[in-house]
């Protein structure tokens, strides 16, 4: 069974950069059909999806942070990346990961917090 792990920086500064990488365990993401996304969710707030990369490597954003998120993959390790830079502390939130697959984000991470101070 497919299971996502995410993996971040925890704390960064304001302006700075940081990436947060989920690695897949028991699958690929070259395989069709999935897509690979990242959400996020601040504190006492809803859930943000923030973009995702497809089986085939293609990406797609969120309008509001397409100026400042980027998505990558390795496939040899069969992870992907989320680098989100000039950070903000309204970046602050827990991050997740999960897959799409035909409609439905099938497979969840647990999230991984990242706090960015002023």
């Amino acid at each position: 069974q497919v299971q996502l792990q995410e993996s971040g920086p925890g704390l960064v500064k304001s302006s700075e950069k940081f990436s947060v990488t989920c690695i897949v365990s028991d699958g690929s993401i070259t395989t069709r059909p999935h897509y690979w996304s990242w959400i996020r969710q601040p504190p006492g707030k809803g859930l943000e999806w923030i973009g995702y990369i497809n089986f085939g490597g293609s990406t797609s954003y969120n309008t509001s942070l397409k100026s400042r998120a980027s998505i990558s993959r390795d496939t040899a390790k069969d992870a992907f990346t989320l680098q989100l830079i000039a950070a903000t502390p309204e970046d602050t939130a827990v991050y997740y990961c999960a897959r799409y697959t035909e409609g439905y984000l099938d497979v969840w991470g647990q999230g991984t917090l990242v706090t960015v101070s002023a």
